[in-house]
């Protein structure tokens, strides 16, 4: 999985899911400063309500 894409999914279905917020957690340590950044983007819309947690259905 890549963080960006990660970002730009959610982005557009307003959805991150656990285990992609699961996935986000266990790799954080890895992350290049870039990649926290967006990490803390995810975590700040989450806080506004600009995303949130749930399932996406495959169409």
């Amino acid at each position: 999985m890549n963080i960006g894409i990660l970002f730009l999914k959610s982005n557009l279905t307003g959805i991150i899911t656990f285990s992609e917020l699961d996935w986000i957690t266990s790799n954080q340590s890895n992350f290049t400063r870039l990649e926290e950044s967006i990490a803390i983007k995810l975590g700040r819309m989450l806080d506004a309500g600009s995303i949130n947690i749930g399932c996406r259905l495959s169409y």
